[in-house]
């Protein structure tokens, strides 16, 4: 049985690489902070079958005793402040837990389970304005304090495997959705206004530029590609993305379009959500993992958003279905003690 040691567990890809390595046999342990309030919603259904790991990226020592309690075979980095427009008014933090985080787990790596094969998660906001597509050869050039610590935790990745041999991989994914996106991403941000305005619990949603162009695909394909990485004979870097781009008002349409509705009634143009530094546009070119691993992405971009409001549609309609029934049958049981 294989063993896997996750950070990040709690979020969206952590959830979703965590499925699919139980389904695959794997021992999961997944790295969690301590908290006051923890933040489980994406993995309360992986309770009982996910081992938890303390260990803060922040902190070395505890680093290296997850690494040392868990002895995985593989090791997959998913940790970070993964929020660009954060990144902006907290750079330090940021570059504490995404950038040098990534160094300090390396370190506990090669320290305490050097043949462990190691998955750095890289992002297309590395590229940020270099003109697309974008692949394993196109020069980097960071455009937030994000994109800039996502781009150091990646060349550490690659001085640890040229430097120490170590069997370690960077995945420069491009953007990945799914209904457990976290409530800050703009896709999130989007299908939950569409749905909520639907019902009538809001009537309208602020957006910053509508014209940025994303590479967007599902968080569920892409974690397989995290997989397929350390799976590999030999480790190196892969682009991982849908090779196909949409406008932000392109998914603020489908969205609405999705309850009947019509965005331009309902979007408000916010100029102070519009990024100091802009990503024009982001496309991936990812002809290395479709002919290494046969790597392709399996949901399309509508189907993706459709996705989206329809699983914030069930969490407004469920508990408002449940409501309406337990009245109806309070009202039931009144009816028949006053017949």
């Amino acid at each position: 049985m294989k063993r896997a040691l996750i950070t990040g567990y709690t979020g969206q890809d952590g959830s979703y690489l965590a499925e699919l390595l139980l389904a695959k046999g794997y021992r999961v342990f997944g790295l969690v902070r301590r908290s006051a309030t923890p933040s489980d919603q994406n993995v309360a259904h992986l309770a009982g079958r996910v081992e938890i790991v303390l260990g803060d990226l922040t902190d070395q020592t505890s680093l290296l005793a997850a690494v040392e309690a868990s002895q995985p075979d593989e090791v997959y980095n998913l940790g970070a402040q993964s929020f660009v427009g954060v990144s902006w008014v907290a750079p330090e933090a940021t570059a504490q837990v995404t950038a040098l985080g990534a160094t300090r787990l390396l370190e506990a790596v090669r320290a305490a389970r050097p043949g462990a094969r190691f998955y750095q998660a890289s992002s297309s906001e590395m590229f940020g304005l270099t003109p697309p597509p974008q692949s394993e050869a196109t020069p980097f050039h960071p455009r937030s304090p994000y994109g800039v610590s996502k781009l150091y935790a990646h060349w550490a990745t690659v001085n640890a495997r040229e430097s120490y041999g170590l069997f370690a991989c960077s995945g420069i994914l491009f953007n990945h959705e799914s209904p457990r996106r976290g409530l800050e991403f703009v896709t999130r941000k989007v299908a939950r206004a569409a749905a909520r305005i639907s019902r009538g619990f809001e009537f309208t949603v602020r957006l910053g530029n509508l014209e940025a162009r994303r590479d967007w695909g599902f968080a569920g394909d892409y974690v397989e590609a995290m997989w397929r990485m350390l799976q590999e004979d030999q480790p190196t870097d892969y682009v991982i993305g849908t090779g196909q781009t949409q406008t932000v008002r392109e998914l603020v349409k489908l969205a609405f379009d999705r309850v009947g509705l019509d965005y331009h009634e309902h979007v408000e143009l916010d100029d102070t959500l519009v990024r100091p530094a802009e990503v024009p546009v982001l496309l991936a070119d990812a002809t290395r993992a479709r002919s290494r691993f046969g790597w392709e992405p399996k949901v399309a971009f509508a189907q993706l958003v459709a996705m989206m409001v329809d699983a914030e549609l069930a969490l407004i309609d469920g508990p408002a279905r449940a409501i309406g029934a337990h009245r109806r049958t309070v009202a039931n049981e009144r009816t028949s003690a006053y017949s």
